[in-house]
């Protein structure tokens, strides 16, 4: 998965912990707990990442879990009414999410992994379908995934060597 790297220090982000595993590893003396954190930061402008944290405590495997998701922030493309570009399937592991364009006025409609992806991205308009498997993190990275690799009528255009117009029509 390939990414352009984004600079998250000029950014104002905005965190949301999607969710927080007990992880129990049974040694001879006993059972050793730890926690793993999975966050997902966002500027509401078309950038968010996701990231894992794992730790001792809570607190500190959120702080893990933003500092790996401020590594990982994508662009995404948006259009006018703040929907994506094109439909898209996103797909990570065995988690596939359709991500459909919508007007003006619908709504995020997804479920809470992709929805808080989409709220943290800016997209104020998509439909969203979660296929395969609903594991968090999965369908999390799968929706990343698939935002990110969304192209603009601009970028197809130069690709095909053909102007904006040809290509929307």
């Amino acid at each position: 998965m390939k990414h352009t790297i984004i600079d998250a220090s000029q950014l104002e982000l905005e965190d949301k912990v999607v969710n927080i595993k007990r992880v129990t590893k049974v040694v001879k003396g006993g059972s050793n707990i730890r926690f793993t954190a999975l966050v997902v930061v966002g500027d509401g402008n078309g950038h968010v990442g996701a990231g894992l944290g794992k730790a001792k405590e809570v607190p500190e495997a959120i702080r893990k879990g933003k500092e790996d998701a401020m590594k990982h922030i994508v662009k995404i493309a948006l259009d006018e009414n703040n929907s994506i570009t094109h439909d898209f399937i996103g797909e990570y592991g065995s988690a596939h999410v359709l991500l459909k364009r919508a007007p003006e006025g619908t709504g995020i409609i997804a479920g809470g992994p992709a929805r808080v992806v989409c709220e943290l991205a800016g997209i104020k308009n998509i439909r969203t379908k979660s296929l395969g498997s609903n594991n968090k993190q999965n369908v999390v990275l799968a929706t990343i995934s698939g935002l990110s690799k969304l192209k603009t009528p601009e970028e197809v255009a130069k690709n095909r060597s053909k102007s904006v117009e040809e290509v929307l029509a």
